[in-house]
């Protein structure tokens, strides 16, 4: 499926590249024109690839939305006004995303009972762990992150509850791309509130970049199985 748009995934790669050189460096112009252009191409690939029809691309495409002005607002320094701005922009677009997965499960959800219950326990046990993991080094941000490691994690199960009610490519196009994000979401709470490791903001952008690209093809190729 991803030969298929060649072009685009040069355009993507060149954007992602260059991402990388701008956090790497610390270019700071270059990372304002890059980091917009990261979703913006994803829009854009989004509605030539699908036209936006139905509500499943539409609800991905609003997620979109949401996680460019979450890139715009923490682009705006280390004000925390902007930071918890941008955290809310990206709990809507997992929000946006939970509810485009929850079409697909929705087709059939009869089916795959012991992965979706496989899926709530680790996706459970790894956002409890983590944050009370962090949850010494938050202060004021406790509930904040709370909420939203509650909607990731739930963002992350829904994308496994797509199991045998899409093609297999878009299922797990999506859910590697949930699991990337929940990566590098985890990687940004750790990086900002209890440790800046060496080379953390590549690392944080590089999983996103990846999550958000994967999740967006997913949506492209998406193919339901189940309908009623």
């Amino acid at each position: 499926m991803l030969k298929k748009h060649s072009k685009f995934n040069t355009l993507f790669a060149i954007i992602f590249l260059l991402q990388l050189l701008a956090e790497y460096n610390d270019f700071f112009r270059l990372r304002c024109t890059t980091k917009p252009l990261i979703v913006l191409s994803l829009m854009l690939m989004l509605v030539v690839g699908t036209k936006l029809s139905g509500r499943f691309h539409k609800r991905i495409f609003a997620g979109l939305v949401f996680a460019l002005g979450g890139d715009i607002l923490l682009m705006n320094g280390t004000d925390p006004r902007y930071f918890m701005y941008g955290l809310v922009a990206f709990l809507i677009c997992h929000l946006c995303y939970i509810s485009a997965f929850y079409l697909d499960f929705r087709s059939a959800p009869e089916l795959d009972k012991k992965g979706a219950r496989m899926a709530i326990v680790l996706c459970g046990l790894f956002s409890i762990g983590f944050y009370f993991y962090i949850r010494p080094h938050l202060g004021a941000m406790k509930l904040p992150v709370l909420a939203y490691s509650f909607v990731i994690a739930l963002m992350m199960m829904m994308a496994a509850f797509r199991n045998l009610r899409v093609n297999r490519s878009s299922f797990l196009l999506i859910l590697t791309g949930a699991i990337c994000f929940l990566v590098s979401d985890s990687l940004l709470a750790y990086h900002k509130f209890v440790f800046q490791f060496k080379y953390g903001g590549l690392l944080i952008i590089a999983t996103y970049m990846a999550a958000q690209y994967l999740i967006t093809m997913g949506a492209v190729d998406r193919k339901l199985l189940n309908k009623n």
